[in-house]
């Protein structure tokens, strides 16, 4: 079997998220001991923990996540780790480490910033992502789904969200909050399975992803 790299968040009651999101909350309903069986109920929005972005996410009539191209989930991809410079993620960094055999493939970006998980002012609100530039530089790769280990795929201070309408607006699946890319090897091809949840309707959901070696 070839070795499987889990790239998901676990979740856990009252863990850090999106800012404006509600906490999630885990509670067990049936106990083994008392009931014969374990059962536990879950409450957090679709958008919790490792999840996939739809285009509906931001696209009035962008693909739901229940109708997302399954080809495009399960497909070969890398990791890379472009400079970061600010807060923002852009062109030139990305050119920086571009090769052409990534081209059109899964691109999944490591910051780190997943090692700084808390309840921190500069995890929940300073972390990095694409500039506008940057998410164009990857539109002209022909990339169509694009991870990264931070909570958005672009900035906090970006409230015009103008790197998710462009993204989701050209049918690209985004991959938020992810873990643990440095098990992966910077230039080397992975099979990267990002399953959603299948909400019917949905504008994302929590999704488990990792990365097989090929």
């Amino acid at each position: 079997m070839p070795k499987i790299y889990d790239l998901s968040v676990t979740l856990y009651p009252h863990m850090p998220v999106w800012p404006t999101n509600p906490l999630v909350e885990i509670k067990p309903i049936g106990i083994a001991s008392r009931d014969g069986y374990n059962v536990e109920s879950i409450s957090f929005v679709t958008h919790t923990g490792t999840h996939i972005d739809a285009p509906y996410h931001f696209v009035e009539n962008g693909l739901t996540v229940d109708k997302l191209d399954l080809s495009l989930l399960i497909n070969k991809g890398y990791c890379v780790t472009p400079k970061v410079k600010g807060k923002e993620i852009d062109s030139q960094a990305l050119n920086e480490v571009w090769k052409s055999e990534y081209n059109g493939k899964t691109i999944l970006i490591r910051t780190g910033w997943d090692k700084k998980r808390g309840y921190t002012r500069e995890f929940l609100y300073e972390f990095p992502g694409l500039s506008l530039d940057g998410a164009e530089f990857l539109l002209s790769k022909g990339v169509k789904v694009i991870g990264i280990d931070t909570l958005g795929i672009e900035p906090y201070y970006h409230n015009d969200f103008q790197v998710h309408k462009r993204l989701l607006g050209e049918g690209v699946i985004v991959i938020e909050d992810l873990a643990n890319l440095e098990q992966l090897e910077e230039g080397k091809e992975y099979l990267i399975i990002a399953l959603p949840i299948k909400v019917g309707n949905g504008s994302g959901a929590m999704a488990r992803v990792v990365a097989v070696e090929s």
